[in-house]
């Protein structure tokens, strides 16, 4: 090899091993992006809608994936009418909700259109629990994985968020509310929404038991979307250095809806029911002194007297199938004092009672008295103690009706008696 050859050679050869060399410390110091790094993780919350079942407001936890270009929400609160024995289920307490992951312009986007407030409230997660949360609900999202037994007010589509995000915090959302009293109970809030619709305030007024009206925690005060939006700003988590944070990092609004909120606390109303029922009642009492005189008196007595039977009685069958159910919020149900199965048969007897033109038999008088009893017990049952379920709605529409409807059948039943002994 000629000199030359020899010097381009070493030449070459020195400055690839300088290359080399250098590269080293190059690579060294690019490190891996961390794992969860490219994903951002928030809290959105949607207002209450127009629709009942709207009344409650809904949220969702959204991830933001800036390696896959993606933004989805993960969404706890759907159901599917095609599901197999779905009115089974539903008659049951035992319905089936699940989870699906939807982009999330397109689901906010829907939630704007239908004027419902929507907020998104960053949280502050380490890269890691990013990933986690991500990762579990991507499983969760899986269709052997989905499902789950739904629970109005302690397994839904608000409780199963704040789980998740539990989940990857260790658990700090429970530590600092499961022992916070949150002031307020089922009952209280299930009346303040629906406020807006009187027949079905009144027959949830109807349906739910005792176990709506004990006090509840802030975390199980989260069974409402609003309530855990308004929660998890007071939730602090450890950081980098160990010195705690709010979990949530900032706060956007992204729609404010034209309709007006839903109450703050719940109307008082029982003057009304009260005013309804007593009306009835003096209507009951007033056409039942004029049976044996008026066919338009006996037409009134036996439509009105024999229609609020009939719904009480089926309320009452209603009300005693529900404590076979899973259906825990209508157990321990002290309504079926005012509405219980006993009015079934009235519901023909007291029709029969107008017919017959002022004359009562002994059953019909004696069932209609033990109804009358049976919903003034439900008021003497106030003074048992640990008695709390507040249903004093019901007891002010439905005791002046059935007392009135008492009231008649004894007294006609009397005067049978009276007329039978002259004879």
């Amino acid at each position: 090899m000629s000199p030359i050859m020899r010097r381009l050679t070493c030449s070459v050869l020195a400055t690839l091993t300088a290359a080399a060399v250098a590269s080293v410390p190059l690579r060294a110091q690019v490190a891996p992006a961390e794992r969860g790094a490219e994903l951002s993780v928030a809290l959105v919350t949607m207002g209450p809608g127009t629709l009942v079942w709207e009344r409650f407001g809904h949220n969702a936890i959204l991830i933001r994936d800036s390696a896959r270009g993606t933004e989805r929400s993960f969404n706890y609160g759907i159901f599917d009418f095609a599901q197999e024995s779905f009115i089974l289920r539903f008659i049951q307490g035992r319905m089936l909700y699940y989870m699906v992951g939807n982009d999330a312009r397109r689901e906010l986007a829907a939630y704007v259109r239908a004027n419902r407030s929507v907020w998104v409230q960053e949280l502050d997660l380490t890269p890691a629990q990013r990933a986690d949360l991500r990762d579990f609900l991507e499983w969760n999202e899986r269709p052997e994985n989905r499902d789950y037994r739904y629970d109005y007010y302690r397994d839904n589509c608000s409780t199963r968020v704040r789980d998740a995000i539990d989940r990857v915090i260790g658990g700090e959302i429970s530590a600092q509310t499961a022992d916070a009293p949150a002031g307020t109970t089922y009952r209280f809030h299930t009346r303040r929404l629906v406020a807006s619709d009187p027949l079905t305030y009144t027959g949830l007024e109807l349906g739910l038991g005792s176990p709506v009206d004990r006090p509840i925690t802030r975390r199980e005060e989260m069974f409402l979307p609003l309530a855990f939006r308004e929660h998890v700003r007071a939730i602090t988590v450890p950081g980098p250095d160990g010195v705690r944070r709010p979990l949530v990092k900032s706060e956007e609004t992204l729609y404010t809806s034209t309709t007006s909120e839903a109450k703050s606390i719940p109307p008082k109303w029982w003057p009304y029911y009260l005013m309804a029922g007593g009306l009835i009642g003096a209507l009951l009492l007033m056409l039942g002194e004029r049976l044996d005189e008026s066919r338009g008196a006996r037409a009134g007595f036996a439509v009105v007297g024999g229609t609020w039977e009939l719904l009480a009685g089926l309320a009452g069958v209603l009300l005693t199938g529900l404590l076979f159910t899973d259906h825990a919020a209508a157990h321990r149900n002290e309504n079926l004092f005012q509405a219980n199965p006993l009015s079934v048969p009235l519901a023909v007897l007291v029709p029969l009672l107008a017919a017959r033109r002022g004359r009562a038999s002994k059953m019909t008088a004696a069932l209609a008295i033990a109804v009358g009893a049976v919903g003034a017990a439900g008021v003497a049952f106030k003074l048992v103690p640990g008695v709390r379920q507040v249903n004093g709605e019901i007891i002010a529409l439905a005791l002046p009706i059935h007392l009135a409807i008492a009231v008649t059948a004894w007294r006609l039943a009397r005067r049978t008696r009276v007329a039978t002994a002259a004879r």
